[in-house]
This record gives structure tokens, sequence and C-alpha cells, in this order.
């Protein structure tokens, strides 16, 4: 079956956030059932740095109408990468920047107009280049895809048998704009209704996908659950509870060809489950890279990697953060994000320089240093869809602490001294004392050495590779291919 991956972000070429490891990592898996495997791609300024410096152009031109006026884009050719082919849609004057949707001041104000070229270029794009069974979109940027199918191209014989499945991998970013975009990207008005594309008076580019999708998913199961309520769905849920019939959970996979102690080249030493010596290395190499220094080895090291947002749960790290700076403990954080918890990490490092070293940066080989030389993982999120760290923790032997939201839930099962299960430490209610009940849980296990080793051990044994989850998205394109047939 041929298959069309329509994202805004793709490991190596453009990466914010998990969206690009999912479209990096799944056709590849896709490719090896048997499957032929497209992948569409705005060209911006960090993809260009991937391609030769002489593009090769599949498709020369392709006039995208709008209201008033056209933009010409042009589909480069990509090539082959582990049996996945690769185009590109270049329009440099929208996609030819030094960020993805926006920067530090807010959103491009243009992106409507940037994301609908680059849907309506990859359906234009596949009438000369390969029309597919099934069109798999991902999030907002590529929502507008399903839309035009069946209003825009209804009628257009070349598409009459195409399916579409979107993955909603945040339910919190939909791409929402005023309701003149229903003209200004050519769509007749009678999609701006509250049963389609209208939500809140505005244009929802995830809401109408949503709406004119054969099937979605979502990245993990419990986080399919979670968005059909309230108190998760992001003011979608009442959409999401129609559509329950067609909505499916398949949690993320990871690629464990970057993310693996026995192979990690980020790292000062490797380590398997069977010799183990090599993550005290690791330990004393992270310590070395945060500046913290004559650290016992019975002090437990707290590693985060995150984007530093509310949605991360750091609301609940700032109200516990005295409790926790007095525990026999030190902790390394890195990431970026909103100011005031990149202000508020700065400060409880100033205040706290022996225990407590951030960096506001990211750093991919640092990254992997903090899941290998850390004791423990703190994830507090307020919601997580899927969660990648959390499983990057478990290969590496670091202990999770997690909230029981999304994939989290899904992935961390809860310790048990008497029976020596569990993978972490979990905790239920949104609340600052039960996630320092967890971390003490944590702690008080870290105390017991043999304890502690078996419960590295059970996370180190758990496997969460893209070849399970590869086999339900097949299914899924095979039930999109069966209604369109």
């Amino acid at each position: 079956m041929h298959i069309v991956f329509a994202a805004s972000e793709c490991v190596p070429f453009a990466k914010t956030g998990g969206l690009a490891d999912v479209v990096g990592a799944l056709p590849p898996q896709l490719v090896k059932l048997g499957h032929q495997i497209t992948v569409y791609l705005p060209l911006y300024a960090s993809a260009r740095r991937h391609l030769p410096d002489e593009l090769k152009y599949a498709v020369r031109s392709i006039t995208i109408p709008f209201r008033y006026y056209n933009r010409f884009a042009g589909i480069v050719d990509g090539g082959t990468r582990d049996g996945v082919k690769y185009y590109f849609v270049d329009c440099p004057e929208l996609f030819d920047r030094a960020a993805l949707y926006g920067t530090k001041t807010g959103d491009f104000p243009d992106n409507a107009e940037r994301f609908a070229l680059y849907c309506r270029a990859v359906l234009e794009a596949t009438k000369q280049l390969g029309v597919p069974q099934v069109f798999h979109v991902h999030d907002w940027q590529a929502a507008l895809i399903p839309i035009y199918l069946r209003t825009v191209y209804n009628l257009d014989p070349v598409f009459a048998n195409c399916g579409v499945a979107l993955t909603i991998h945040n339910a919190g970013y939909q791409g929402a704009f005023p309701p003149a975009t229903t003209e200004q990207l050519l769509f007749p008005w009678d999609v701006f209704t509250m049963d389609k594309v209208e939500q809140f008076n505005d244009f929802n580019f995830l809401k109408g996908g949503l709406v004119f999708s054969d099937i979605l998913t979502t990245v993990s199961r419990k986080y399919a659950e979670e968005i059909q309520t309230l108190e998760f769905g992001e003011r979608l849920d009442g959409v999401l509870l129609k559509r329950a019939a067609d909505l499916r959970g398949i949690l993320n996979g990871v690629d464990y060809t970057q993310w693996d102690p026995a192979t990690d080249g980020n790292l000062a030493a490797h380590y398997t489950p069977a010799a183990l010596a090599g993550k005290h290395e690791c330990r004393a190499d992270l310590l070395h890279a945060f500046g913290l220094k004559n650290v016992a080895d019975s002090t437990p090291v707290l590693g985060i990697v995150s984007r530093f947002a509310i949605q991360k749960g750091f609301d609940l790290l700032a109200e516990i953060s005295g409790q926790l700076a007095e525990r026999n403990v030190v902790v390394v954080a890195l990431g970026s994000g909103e100011p005031v918890y990149e202000n508020f990490f700065r400060g409880w490092a100033f205040r706290n320089q022996n225990s407590v070293s951030v960096q506001v940066r990211y750093d991919d080989a640092l990254a992997h240093k903090i899941e290998a030389g850390s004791d423990i993982f703190l994830m507090p999120s307020r919601y997580e869809p899927c969660g990648l760290n959390q499983i990057y923790s478990l290969k590496y032997g670091t202990v999770p602490v997690v909230r029981a939201t999304g994939g989290l839930d899904d992935t961390i099962e809860e310790w048990d001294a008497d029976l020596s299960t569990g993978t972490g430490f979990k905790f239920e209610g949104y609340r600052a004392p039960e996630f320092l009940a967890a971390i003490d849980r944590a702690l008080a296990a870290f105390e017991d050495k043999a304890a502690w080793k078996q419960l590295m051990l059970n996370g180190m044994g758990q496997s969460y590779s893209w070849e399970h989850p590869a086999k339900e998205y097949a299914a899924v394109y095979e039930e999109v291919a069966l209604r369109r047939a």
C-alpha cells in the first residue's frame, strides 16, 4: 500500500518536539512491512542544510491560489533514506525562516497561509508523483488536507478513493485563525459551521481535520481516553466524543539505534543490564558537565530534560523546590521555553549552587548524558500525550517519577518492593504534595541498593520499539482503505 505522510516536522530535517521523532522513525518501520512510504515536508531553512547545494526539483512549479493572488511552490526531491521517499515543498517567502512556527514574540501571523499552501502543494504534487491510497496527516499544520479533499477536491476523480488518517500529537495546538481565513484559503463558507471547522468563532484547522478524516489516532491509549474529557480535550472533547468509534490510541515507539546505553556515542562509558559499571562513569561525567562537585554516591542525581512550560508540570516543581533542595539530592536540568519557568530554574540554581545546576538551552548530546548519568528522572506533566523521555529513562536504568497521565501512565508501572515488580513511581492528582510524596518514595527505594538495582533492571528490560506500533498503524491504513474502496 502507498501511504503519504504529511507533517510539519521530521528528524533530522526539522524538529521542535516529539512529532519530528515519530515522522522520522515510523516510516522506515512501515517500509519493512512492505509498504511504500512518501513523506512531504516544508523546505525550512533547517531542512535546507540537509540537502545538496544544488536542489533537484521533482516538480518545478505548482500554482497555489488564494483569494486575491497566487503563490508558487516547487517540489524538491529529497532522495530516499531507509526506503522512504522524501519531498520538500519549496516556497522561500513562507518557509525559509530561522524558526518553524514563530519567534519568542509569538506565532508568525501568516501561519494559516503557510500551511494552507503546504497542504494544497502536497495534494497537487501527488497528482504528478503518485497518489496514495491513504494520506497520514499529523497535527493542525497538515489537517487541511482532509478538509480540502472533502470540499475543494471532492469531485476530483484522482482522489476519489483516497482515505485519510489524522494523528493528534498534542490537542493543545490546534491552528485557530479568524473567520476570514475561510475566504482567504478559498473554502466554501458552508464549512464554517459548528459541525465542521468553526470553533468559538475561529477557523480551527485541527477541528476540521477531526471532522473530515476517516480515522483518528493519538499517541497513547490513555491520552485517547483523556482527550474525550473536559479536562484534557482542549475544548475539542465534544468533537472527539462524537468520533470516539473512529479514535485509536497507539503508543509511540522509540528509536533504540539512537537511545541505547550499550552503543550511545554521547556517553562517557557504555553499559548493559549485565554490566552496569559504566553507568557510574556516566554519572560522574554528568556531574562534571554541570559543575557539581563532591557529590557522594549515596546522593541521588535527579535529572530533567524538557521544554520549560506549564504543560510539563513545573509549577508543581516550583512549589516543592525549597523542600526538595533540603533533601539529600542534586538536580540537573536542561531545557528552554516559557520565560517564567526559565527564570524559575535560573533562580533555583542560583539559590542552591551546590545541589541544583541548570542549562537553559537544548543540547542533544547533553540530553543523552542526563538520561545515562541520572539516578531518577522527573516528569510531573500536567498532561503528556505520549512522552519519550520516560521511555528513554527506562532503557538507561534511570528510574522515572511521573504523573499518571497519558503515555506516562501507560508506560510506567508503580514499584512494588514486596514483589520486586514495577518500573518507577507515579502520582495521580495534579498537586505538589503528591509529586513530592512520589519523589520521597523513590528516594526511600534508592537507599536499598539491591532493590534499586532490581528496579533499574526491570526498566531496562522493557521494550518500546516501533515494531509493534508500526503494525497497529498498518492495520489503521487497511481499515481506512477499505472504507474508501
